[in-house]
């Protein structure tokens, strides 16, 4: 197994900190399915009103949260609407339509986002005998393939407003909604309270190994249990996972800015180098084209490997690069030594 000093991958690479462990070695525990374990009760307390949500439910990942979504608000042969680019249509392995029944029509757009009208041209027409009944929209924020981009709040709110206008409801896959946060400087639930039902991840940029945390109405989260039985996601003594959540809300969120500054940091320099194209920064991540390089993605990472930095391809030149907690500064200008001794050993 390689380990990479500088793993720029993803922000799932994250370590959990020595204070991180040692919050979970000491956490209060009880019974998770049995809604007894206190260390859980705190979190989807705090995630609840981080939220501006009624309930919440503690889940092992974000993609069970989304799978469980799903399974809430379709029924078998319902429709779900997504951007083409999305965590749920790419890296779910098809979860809706095996574990719902339920189709996805994906849509396009620059940057990964969308707007109304192209939610008002996927709604299907009511029709008993052809088509699927559109039932549900998702929204990811921050988009990761479309470059981690920010949905601006009143684009948001244009595609959920036309989502509800045909009897939709809505859901955000929010991995990374508090980068978002960071980024634009408004307060989460300005996003998520025009969902039905958000998830947060505790996973990428906070530092959890474990977590998530979906939050609904009351109602939406009775049923939404029903399924995280179903599908093996309840737990016995799950506050030492729980406890690594709160850590990270209490010490690891203000310190998203670092990340997004080590980004355009990266990207800066990056742009000095005629041989790279950088897409512009919107949060946590770097894409860059190496096409200029002569070599393609997987030969310019190949390459990186050799110096201990990981970089993650999206396409035959497309490379993106993740910061997070483990990535200092002096990591970038590393990363970037490296990057100018491969161009110049092609």
């Amino acid at each position: 197994m390689t380990i990479f000093s500088i793993d720029l991958y993803s922000d799932t690479k994250t370590q959990p900190t020595q204070g991180m462990r040692q919050a979970m070695a000491d956490a209060e525990v009880g019974d998770e399915q049995h809604q007894e374990d206190p260390s859980v009760s705190r979190l989807l307390h705090r995630v609840t009103a981080l939220l501006g949500h009624e309930a919440g439910l503690f889940l092992p990942s974000g993609t069970m949260a989304n799978a469980v979504a799903v399974l809430v608000h379709c029924r078998a042969g319902d429709e779900v609407i997504a951007h083409e680019s999305s965590h749920l249509v790419n890296f779910e392995a098809g979860g809706p339509a095996a574990l719902a029944g339920a189709m996805v029509r994906t849509l396009a757009g620059e940057s990964g986002l969308f707007d109304g009208e192209a939610v008002r041209n996927a709604v299907r027409p009511a029709n008993r005998y052809d088509l699927p009944r559109s039932r549900l929209l998702v929204v990811e924020q921050t988009a990761n393939l479309g470059g981690g981009t920010v949905w601006p709040i009143g684009q948001m709110t244009d595609v959920v407003a036309t989502a509800r206008q045909f009897g939709l409801v809505a859901h955000m896959d929010g991995a990374r909604l508090l980068n978002a946060s960071t980024a634009s400087g408004l307060a989460p639930s300005q996003y998520a309270r025009l969902f039905d039902s958000v998830y947060l991840d505790f996973t990428k940029g906070l530092g959890a190994p474990v977590g998530a945390v979906l939050v609904g109405s009351k109602a939406l989260v009775e049923q939404a249990w029903f399924w995280k039985q179903r599908l093996g996601g309840s737990m016995r003594q799950a506050g030492v996972l729980a406890a690594a959540c709160l850590y990270a809300l209490d010490h690891h969120v203000a310190r998203l800015s670092e990340d997004h500054d080590n980004a355009r940091r990266l990207a800066a320099r990056l742009e000095a180098l005629a041989e790279i194209r950088v897409e512009p920064v919107r949060s946590n991540m770097v894409f860059l084209d190496v096409s200029g390089t002569g070599l393609d993605a997987n030969q310019f990472n190949d390459k990186l490997r050799a110096y201990g930095i990981r970089m993650s391809v999206q396409g035959r030149y497309r490379l993106r690069a993740v910061t997070h907690l483990d990535i200092s500064q002096e990591d970038i200008d590393t990363c970037i030594d490296a990057i100018i001794a491969c161009i110049a050993s092609r």
